[in-house]
């Protein structure tokens, strides 16, 4: 139903003002008596075989929302009713900011794909501080934290450490964005030196803490075999906990949608084999010394099988959960029971 009615209406218009009118759909919807409830019985799926104990946290299941989607942390509870095991919200960043200018989300229908160019646009990491201080559910919630695009490269740990301080108490673990292709120049904090500092400064801080909090890096589906190499020797010398692979890329191989020349970061299905490529190289080069979360063009219970064969611990959704609905979630938790 989702698929041949829904969606065929959704996809008539304007893609960021669908996300914006489905969001306040939502939220509406789940204000209703026993909705909320109902949503749970229709779409989560409980079974031991689904948790995960992993990165310090007890996850429900290994299906994630991933980063961009709820951003300013607007749904997050009335996510957990359809059955996710932990919602990450952001990129957040310091200082709110509007993004890049509109239109700058493309739907790639013959793709089965999205290219965006939003540029962190969010409201600022007090704002979402606070949403997230009123959290009902128990769901795992991961922060993402970025850098404002005034912000230039040689400051920009002062960016994350802000976010760092003011999400720690409301986030259960987090992950440092340097490979979003849509504010400048921030591609350039993936290189070996700058990365090394601004998580070792990172982990530095959280070392300090009385509890820790996992710190993660998303990293680009871009990078060469020699500079994931370097992700590895990154991870095991700052001792953080983990890796989310990928992000979207900036490549554009084999697409045959009108819109495939859009600026910005690619996501959906074109993405899914380098995604899945990404994670079996840090899985094996590495030994397997540390956790990763797979995410990039899963649209099937079969490709969430595929990333974790390859050695992710927990997968994300994105484009997939646009394109093929809430159901998706219930889906690959039941092929994984």
């Amino acid at each position: 139903m989702y698929k041949s009615l829904v969606r065929s209406i959704l996809f008539q218009f304007d893609p960021e003002k669908v996300h914006h009118f489905t969001f306040a759909l939502i939220k509406g919807i789940m204000k209703i008596p026993f909705v909320p409830r109902i949503t749970k019985l229709i779409f989560k799926v409980e079974n031991p075989k689904l948790q995960k104990d992993l990165l310090g946290l007890k996850f429900e299941n290994p299906v994630g929302l991933a980063a961009g989607f709820d951003k300013n942390a607007l749904l997050f509870d009335e996510f957990a009713n359809y059955g996710f095991g932990f919602i990450e919200v952001g990129t957040v960043t310091p200082k709110p900011q509007p993004g890049n200018p509109k239109k700058r989300i493309f739907r790639l229908k013959a793709d089965e794909a999205l290219i965006n160019r939003m540029g962190f646009n969010n409201d600022g990491v007090d704002v979402v501080v606070e949403r997230l201080r009123k959290r009902k559910s128990n769901i795992i919630i991961g922060g993402n934290i970025g850098k404002n695009k005034v912000t230039p490269n040689e400051r920009a740990i002062d960016d994350y450490m802000i976010c760092f301080e003011k999400l720690f108490e409301v986030v259960d673990y987090f992950v440092v964005n340097v490979s979003s292709p849509n504010t400048p120049d921030l591609r350039a904090l993936q290189d070996k030196e700058p990365l090394t500092n601004l998580l070792q400064t990172l982990q530095n801080a959280n070392n300090k803490k009385k509890e820790q909090k996992p710190i993660l890096l998303k990293i680009a589906p871009d990078l060469t075999d020699s500079q994931l190499l370097d992700i590895i020797d990154i991870v095991n010398t700052t001792k953080i906990a983990g890796v989310i692979a990928t992000n979207t890329t900036i490549a554009r191989d084999g697409l045959i949608s009108e819109q495939k020349n859009e600026t910005g970061g690619l996501s959906g299905k074109p993405v899914k084999d380098r995604s899945t490529e990404v994670i079996r190289f840090l899985a094996q080069k590495s030994g397997k010394s540390f956790p990763i979360i797979g995410v990039g063009g899963i649209h099937s219970a079969e490709d969430a099988k595929e990333k974790l064969e390859a050695g992710a611990d927990l997968i994300q959704l994105y484009t997939g959960f646009i394109y093929e609905g809430p159901a998706l979630v219930k889906r690959i938790n039941k092929s994984l029971v």
